[in-house]
């Protein structure tokens, strides 16, 4: 087993890009006018998140600790940016874990802004299915795909936007797209961050 490090996910990036084009190939959905947003990781193990969680700080600043389901959500801001294909993003954000084990601990999915004044995610998926009709037209041949969709709308405490969220999981990635960048919704919350 290999232990993850900073190192080790830096290095990773590449191979990570490649899944995740072939979940965008596969769903037919050409994000290259919209900006990546941020890139996420997961781990099963808390002395293994507080080791990540204190390396990031030296290639980065913290944006904010909230809790989502539960459980910490750490967001960070590098300094320089990490490529993941022809897109780059400077927000890392790292779950502690919860009750859930992954498989694979590492990357597992990319976020997407897809602009748009929806709410909820009905009006999010209409929205997208407008920018995407491919999408739309293939909709019920995903799951015979072994694409798993998700309509979610997560939120932390404090928050005070809505950001609908649309996901695509296959073979250990997953792609989310959402309205509203993390940036602006870290923004939009009330209270401090908390402390770890």
């Amino acid at each position: 087993m290999v232990t993850l490090s900073l190192d080790t996910l830096y290095a990773s990036l590449p191979a990570f890009a490649l899944r995740i084009q072939t979940l965008l190939d596969d769903l037919g959905l050409d994000l290259t006018p919209f900006e990546m947003d941020h890139i996420a990781l997961r781990v099963n193990d808390e002395a293994l998140a507080r080791h990540l969680h204190h390396a990031w700080l030296t290639k980065g600043k913290i944006l904010s600790i909230n809790k989502i389901n539960g459980r910490p959500i750490v967001v960070v801001k590098t300094k320089r940016p990490l490529w993941l294909g022809q897109w780059c993003t400077s927000c890392v954000e790292l779950p502690y874990p919860g009750k859930k084990k992954y498989e694979n601990e590492g990357w597992e999915h990319a976020e997407w802004v897809i602009p748009s004044q929806a709410s909820t995610p009905a009006s999010f998926l209409e929205a997208v299915f407008l920018r995407f009709p491919a999408l739309k037209s293939e909709w019920d041949l995903l799951e015979k795909k072994g694409i798993e969709v998700k309509l979610s709308t997560p939120s932390g405490e404090g928050e005070r936007l809505q950001n609908p969220t649309l996901a695509f999981k296959a073979k250990g990635v997953c792609i989310k797209l959402h309205p509203v960048s993390l940036e602006a919704v870290i923004k939009s919350e009330q209270k401090d961050s908390l402390s770890l």
